[in-house]
């Protein structure tokens, strides 16, 4: 059974082994709340639950069954859930699919947190909980085809990322939508341009600029929020009360209700057949349809 601290939330954060999600793991056990730490890298994911003496599951989101496994263990160890973080992502180079069959960017940032939702769904029900999605500004975000989401005719690593993080704001959209009566909330939020280990196995030429820049001291203070500063808003939203301190079903930046610069992103219909293609791509993974 896992560790439920006193007052505070019982709060998961994947991704949290390192950057922004770490930083807000830190922060938020720092307040009091039992902070659950999700990463792939064992090493890394181990050092960050010891530091800070928290319960810590290990899953790499190229592979479902070990997303599968990771529900099944925080369902058995959690009965209440208050804060789900689907923080973790990534991009990515050449063009790989996963031994999924899926195209890597698009599992991990998407159909693995999709499916990771979804298989926790009655407990988040139950506690009332907030599912909280890290997206991006995705103003140059491509467009979305649900007939090709593993962008099978069209990639581009920049491309492919974009595109998922749109999809992490359509998700939130129909999950407000379909759930939001039953007592779940849901927001998608930008932390900034970040200066973190994010891309560091990247071929994209553009992201390898950004990460050379980085490196730079003064281009860095100048370019890039620190990681302390990107968790901030992970924190808020967690700590926070939907329907007093944020809306449920929008997306924020910098603690605002700031609807992003790409029409994709208000598409009703686009995020109910997001939603409706990824169950059929998941089918043989998901409880009853929701």
């Amino acid at each position: 059974m896992g560790r439920v601290m006193g007052e505070g939330k019982v709060i998961v954060v994947t991704g949290a082994s390192d950057g922004i999600g770490a930083a807000a793991a830190r922060r938020l056990h720092a307040n009091g709340h039992t902070v659950v730490i999700v990463g792939r890298s064992p090493d890394k994911t181990r050092a960050v639950a010891a530091e800070l003496g928290a319960d810590f599951h290990v899953a790499d989101f190229t592979r479902l069954d070990e997303v599968e496994d990771l529900a099944g263990r925080l369902r058995a160890a959690y009965p209440r859930i208050d804060v789900l973080a689907n923080n973790a992502g990534g991009v990515f180079g050449t063009r790989t699919k996963t031994v999924d069959g899926f195209e890597k960017t698009f599992q991990v940032n998407h159909l693995a947190p999709f499916l990771l939702t979804r298989r926790l769904l009655d407990v988040l029900i139950a506690s009332r909980a907030s599912v909280l999605q890290t997206s991006s500004t995705v103003r140059f975000a491509g467009r979305i085809h649900l007939d090709d989401l593993d962008r099978d005719r069209d990639y581009h690593p920049v491309h492919a990322y974009g595109a998922a993080k749109l999809e992490n704001i359509l998700f939130t959209m129909e999950l407000h939508r379909r759930h939001h009566a039953e007592g779940l909330s849901a927001a998608s939020f930008y932390p900034g341009n970040v200066a973190t280990n994010f891309a560091s196995d990247t071929t994209s030429p553009v992201m390898r600029l950004i990460r050379f820049l980085a490196g730079n001291p003064l281009l860095r203070r100048a370019m890039l929020s620190t990681p302390e500063q990107g968790a901030d808003q992970i924190v808020w939203l967690a700590e926070g009360t939907p329907g007093t301190d944020w809306r449920s079903g929008a997306y924020y930046y910098r603690r605002k209700d700031s609807p992003p610069r790409n029409p994709q992103a208000f598409d009703a219909d686009l995020a109910r057949g997001l939603w409706r293609r990824s169950e059929e791509l998941l089918a043989d993974r998901l409880p009853d349809p929701a």
